[in-house]
């Protein structure tokens, strides 16, 4: 079982923590970030870090331990340094563009989807100049790339699950919008068999 609740958190340079109420508010060069703590832990500043204890050794209170402070653990990375989630559009006639803060996509509809980010969240659209392959042959159905950034962990990653839910990857000819890092599994058609 795993003890990450009694590990301290430091607090980078340039962040400052208040706490308030059981609300936990973060500010740093990134933005700012709160978050109301569950009533089953506790919140204090020791030595230039923070560390969070629970009241009692209850089911309930050992969850929301490690949770909370892997909460302010996130918070604390996010207003310092920030978070980026990569998409990468393949398919070809597939496209973005970026306008102002937004971006447009043409992903084979009948129609371009524009879609503008929330609040605290930067979207950038790049066209890849030329992707190799393992093989080295160059990669023609690359044709985009989308950063998503921001303070915000748990936004940053419902961004980009919504932007690539627009053309979730075709497990037949690989074609959409796909995490960086994420593998497509293709699968053989009919004539495979």
């Amino acid at each position: 079982m795993s003890r990450i609740g009694y590990n301290p958190l430091t607090i980078p340079d340039g962040v400052k923590v208040e706490f308030k109420k059981k609300k936990v508010t973060v500010t740093g060069p990134k933005g700012k970030l709160s978050h109301v703590l569950s009533p089953e832990v506790g919140f204090e500043e020791k030595d230039g870090g923070v560390v969070i204890s629970r009241i009692n050794d209850t089911k309930r209170s050992r969850q929301m331990h490690g949770l909370n402070r892997s909460l302010v653990k996130n918070m604390l990375i996010g207003v310092s340094e920030g978070f980026e989630k990569n998409l990468e559009i393949i398919g070809v006639g597939y496209k973005v563009e970026q306008i102002g803060s937004g971006i447009l996509l043409a992903l084979g509809y009948s129609h371009q989807i524009f879609f503008h980010p929330p609040e605290g969240i930067t979207i950038i659209a790049e066209t890849p100049k030329r992707k190799v392959q393992a093989d080295g042959t160059p990669n023609q159905l690359l044709t985009g790339y989308i950063k998503v950034q921001g303070a915000d962990k748990q936004l940053v990653g419902q961004v980009a699950a919504k932007i690539r839910s627009f053309k979730i990857p075709d497990v037949y000819k690989s074609k959409g919008i796909r995490y960086s890092d994420e593998r497509v599994h293709i699968k053989a058609g009919k004539a495979a068999g």
